[in-house]
């Protein structure tokens, strides 16, 4: 079985539907697929687009992104939580699984998580302009580091007897140097909204080998103290610089 990674697909947008309509529906039968989150806050689009990846692959595994729970344009109280539970049942539905899942002797680990400013505090420009601050809703004493921590304490962190390898998977960026070097310094503007150290601290506590991510729209693949990371986004129409729009193959199990 051959292990694929693809995150930030965004169906939302036309030209990225249409690359997902004309996959192969031959090629991944056998395959296993991690989607690391961001393909749409629609949710009938969301039951499509994940039930076109069941149709091609053996075993597709999903973590949520924060534009997954966005709830611009429905009526409170519905709150980004409710949202992530209307996520999780619909990706019940079409036969997607959030849950650990073994393969063989390989555990994959999906983690849940925010970001909490562990990587910084935000600027003004990007309180601004940042759109999660909009287009999600949280209960009454929810901030970004209370959401965070509420997620991170749904992750599994057992590993069941006889397991020899973790792959562990996430939407946000688990540490900040994974951002590469290269990014100008006008866009580090972000990196308070990237993720959380605490998604590290449990992928290491798993003891993974490789960690797929997503949400910062850079394709990478780094090994950092004896982790792998792995981002494959396929990124907005116009971010064809950064962003590979393609599946990756990351092994086999």
């Amino acid at each position: 079985m051959r292990v694929f990674a693809l995150s930030d697909l965004h169906v939302d947008y036309p030209d990225n539907a249409r690359w997902l309509r004309a996959l192969s529906a031959q090629d991944y039968r056998e395959d296993l697929l991690i989607l690391a989150g961001d393909l749409t806050h629609r949710r009938p689009l969301l039951a499509w687009c994940l039930g076109e990846f069941v149709r091609r692959f053996a075993t597709v595994l999903f973590v949520p992104g924060n534009h997954d729970v966005w709830v611009a344009g429905e009526a409170a109280p519905k709150t980004s939580l409710d949202k992530f539970a209307e996520v999780a049942s619909t990706a019940f539905e079409c036969g997607v699984s959030m849950k650990p899942h073994l393969a063989g002797r390989t555990l994959f680990a999906p983690l849940l998580g925010w970001y909490d400013y562990s990587f910084g505090e935000p600027g003004e420009e990007l309180r601004r302009s940042w759109s999660d601050f909009v287009a999600c809703r949280w209960p009454p004493g929810y901030g970004p580091a209370q959401v965070c921590a509420h997620f991170l304490s749904m992750n599994a962190l057992e590993v069941p007897r006889g397991v020899e390898r973790v792959i562990s998977f996430s939407h946000f960026l688990p540490r900040i140097d994974l951002v590469p070097p290269y990014v100008p310094a006008r866009h580090r503007m972000l990196d308070p909204v990237l993720g959380s150290a605490g998604l590290d601290a449990q992928l290491r506590r798993l003891g993974s080998s490789l960690h797929v991510y997503g949400h910062s729209h850079i394709n990478r693949s780094v090994r950092i103290d004896g982790v792998d990371y792995v981002n494959n986004a396929f990124g907005y129409p116009n971010e064809d610089a950064i962003a590979a729009k393609r599946l990756l193959c990351i092994g086999e199990v």
